[in-house]
């Protein structure tokens, strides 16, 4: 969502047109983010406070996919160790989870690392010491910094983790979140929908690209946040897509729902609208797209 459909508490003025153009198409979208400091409830919340009215089907973090992944693949993990906010711990502990106290005597199941910006130096110790013992050890997402439009650096849990690495000599044995395509399978399962009607619109090449073109989804690169021209012009490989911003896409979807053929300006970088789209998840009627980080529902 940062970068994509707005900059810290900053709406981009192109998001709400946008979202309106993809209802009066009949194209659906899930919100998308690696950030794993709010709950999904805390998300929708913020999500209105700077104007946008969103569903809890239309938002998909990378918690959720942890707690699906835990469910389908680690079902023996039910007391977790938990390096993350207040936020995650409610959404997790609503999921079924039992948190393991900062205690020696509460022996957890695995230990699980988030987006924790309440991170305190014992707890951080307490995780170090449950993965020094062998303990499943599994990360949100891999993102070492959070973007933000404050003068500060946000250390996210990446960083975190390769804080805890040095500590123990152990990387976490999963890391979900983009890039990993399971955070868009998730995504295909809730809706039922197959990976070439899915658009994956975001502004990082090395999570949001590679997670679209590892998962088989069309992949869209806005240049609204942390990659500029310079870094994609040495990016290999390239994006199907990419545009200047969400205004832009949104006028390539409109015109090709029109029937025509199009290629997007990107500021002057982007490449021809692919062959390929315009003729798959993009161009036709009866295999329409969701976008993610602007991805859900296609109407069926």
């Amino acid at each position: 969502m940062d970068g994509t459909i707005y900059s810290g508490g900053t709406l981009f003025e192109a998001t709400r047109p946008f979202l309106t153009l993809l209802d009066r198409l009949g194209i659906g979208h899930t919100f998308l983010t690696n950030n794993s400091s709010k709950s999904a409830k805390d998300y929708l919340t913020h999500l209105r406070k700077i104007g946008i009215d969103a569903t809890a089907e239309q938002l998909y973090t990378s918690t959720q996919a942890t707690i699906e992944h835990l469910r389908r693949r680690m079902p023996t993990v039910r007391r977790l160790f938990v390096l993350g906010t207040a936020s995650m711990r409610r959404e997790l502990a609503a999921g079924g989870f039992t948190l393991a106290a900062d205690d020696p005597e509460d022996k957890p199941d695995g230990v699980l690392v988030g987006f924790d910006t309440e991170l305190t130096f014992p707890r951080l110790c307490r995780a170090a010491y449950w993965i020094s013992k062998g303990k499943p050890y599994i990360a949100t997402h891999p993102d070492r910094v959070c973007p933000t439009d404050q003068p500060t650096v946000l250390v996210d849990c990446g960083a975190i983790c390769a804080a805890l690495k040095e500590a123990t000599g152990r990387a976490p044995d999963v890391v979900l979140g983009k890039p990993d395509p399971r955070m868009l399978r998730g995504i295909l399962r809730r809706h039922a929908l197959a990976a070439r009607q899915l658009a994956m619109v975001g502004d990082r090449l090395y999570t949001d690209m590679a997670m679209a073109r590892l998962a088989g989804a069309l992949s869209v690169l806005v240049l609204t946040g942390e990659t500029t021209a310079a870094a994609l012009a040495k990016h290999s490989p390239a994006p199907d897509l990419v545009v200047s911003g969400l205004d832009e896409f949104g006028e390539l979807l409109s015109r090709t729902r029109q029937g025509h053929r199009v290629s997007g300006s990107g500021a002057g970088v982007s490449p021809a609208f692919p062959a390929s789209a315009a003729k798959g998840p993009v161009g036709r009627r009866d295999a329409r797209p969701t976008t993610a980080k602007a991805a859900s529902k296609g109407q069926r």
